[in-house]
């Protein structure tokens, strides 16, 4: 339809002849404008979502104490370096290659043949939105495993989780696999990206285990505050605003004007929903407004729209969201209280728990396909299995890289280092000079 309409508005225009070409040419003309806009769409959205890495570089390091500041912008910039190289010679490749039984893609490795690929925009334009899609994924694990990972540790889980875990599942959902053909429906990746770095970060942190301090020996679970809360609300808000080219760029078209606009609605809207629930809940549970969850809340209402923003009203988009705020501070409370596993900036639960919550949400708020718009329970039954599939997937590869990695190279430093502080220990040098 597009291509007919802009076909149409270029004779009203011109009119055929002052192109010097017959129609067939005209209509070639067409498509190169197409493709041309599509791909500068593609572009713009990928910009800003590698302009996301600087917000979690500071959501983490404003969220954790200042001796571990430079080990956490060290990490994160580890992983979108790192994490782009890897998706270029094989994350590409494993995600949207030749398809194997619908599990993993086998053709495209360091991009070679990449004319071969049909994404309706360059090749190398869909590459570059992909990849930092997938750093994205691997940094979720690295504010979950804060302040006592080892550095060299770290380097192995982003590779692997850039290489491996994440294309696995892309190419399930977006690369033709199998839950593609099952109906599973993930936009722009509650679960292909914050599901899976939520819980590989999950099982990552059971196995290094809690920062010394947090948990008392008669059971107390003790706060460790972050060191700078403003430069954490100034990374949310980067990643807020990140979040539309992560979401409206998902569309890989800038024709599709409609689309992008309304995903923009319904982003905005459970984003801003999340950050009044977690703050009203907090302050009902705790009796004051708690900036860390109402900032996470925030994270949690995007988390949770990134799969069903094209195909949900702006009043489930709100529903989304706010459900997602709540949802994150009960997560909170459980990993943290009750199962005992420490995730200093609560990733886990934003982006493990609520991108399942979200992506669960499209089986009942999608327009005419949800359960709630009359549209059965195939939908819902579709996202169920892939949300306990992707995670599956996760826990079992990331257990074994865990405990490979702690059996070789080590996975945690010592009690002196952690005591100490990252900075000094791994870096042998401090943010802060004062």
């Amino acid at each position: 339809m597009k291509k007919i309409l802009l076909f149409l508005f270029m004779v009203m225009i011109f009119g055929v002849n002052s192109f010097g070409a017959e129609l067939a040419e005209v209509e070639e003309t067409v498509g190169d404008i197409i493709l041309a806009i599509d791909t500068i769409w593609i572009m713009i959205a990928g910009f800003m979502v590698f302009f996301m890495h600087a917000g979690f570089a500071l959501v983490e390091s404003g969220f954790t104490r200042s001796k571990n500041t430079i080990n956490i912008l060290m990490k994160n910039m580890v992983t979108i370096s790192l994490g782009v190289i890897m998706f270029f010679f094989v994350g590409f490749a494993i995600a949207y290659g030749d398809s194997i039984a619908g599990l993993i893609g086998s053709s495209g490795f360091a991009l070679m043949g990449f004319g071969d690929f049909d994404f309706d925009i360059y090749t190398p334009g869909a590459w570059f939105f992909q990849a930092v899609f997938a750093a994205t994924a691997a940094t979720i694990i690295s504010g979950a495993v804060a302040e006592r990972i080892k550095f060299p540790a770290y380097i192995v889980i982003a590779v692997l989780t850039t290489s491996i875990t994440y294309p696995v599942v892309v190419h399930w959902v977006w690369g033709g696999g199998w839950l593609d053909a099952l109906g599973f429906h993930d936009l722009a990746g509650s679960t292909v990206v914050h599901s899976v770095g939520g819980w590989s970060a999950l099982i990552i942190a059971y196995v290094l285990g809690s920062r010394f301090g947090k948990y008392g020996p008669d059971g107390e679970v003790n706060t460790i505050p972050g060191h700078n809360i403003p430069l954490g609300a100034l990374g949310v808000l980067i990643l807020w605003f990140g979040w539309f080219g992560f979401n409206p760029g998902s569309t890989l078209s800038g024709m599709a004007a409609v689309d992008i606009a309304i995903i923009a609605t319904n982003t905005i809207l459970a984003a801003a929903a999340g950050t009044v629930t977690s703050m009203f809940f907090s302050w009902f549970r705790f009796g004051k407004p708690d900036i860390t969850f109402t900032l996470n809340g925030a994270l949690a209402g995007l988390v949770s729209i990134t799969a069903g923003a094209d195909i949900m009203s702006p009043i489930g988009s709100i529903i989304t969201g706010g459900i997602a705020g709540v949802l994150l501070i009960v997560a909170v409370q459980v990993l943290d209280r009750k199962i005992r596993i420490d995730d200093p900036v609560g990733a886990i639960s934003v982006h493990g728990v609520c991108g399942a919550f979200g992506t669960l949400a499209v089986g009942f708020f999608a327009l005419g396909d949800g359960l709630l718009y009359g549209g059965g329970a195939s939908l819902l039954t579709a996202q169920l299995i892939g949300i306990a599939a992707v995670f599956v997937w996760c826990i079992a590869f990331s257990f074994i890289v865990a405990k490979v990695v702690q059996a070789t190279i080590g996975i945690r430093v010592t009690q002196e280092e952690e005591i100490n502080g990252l900075d000094i220990e791994e870096h042998a040098m401090s943010a802060y000079h004062l």
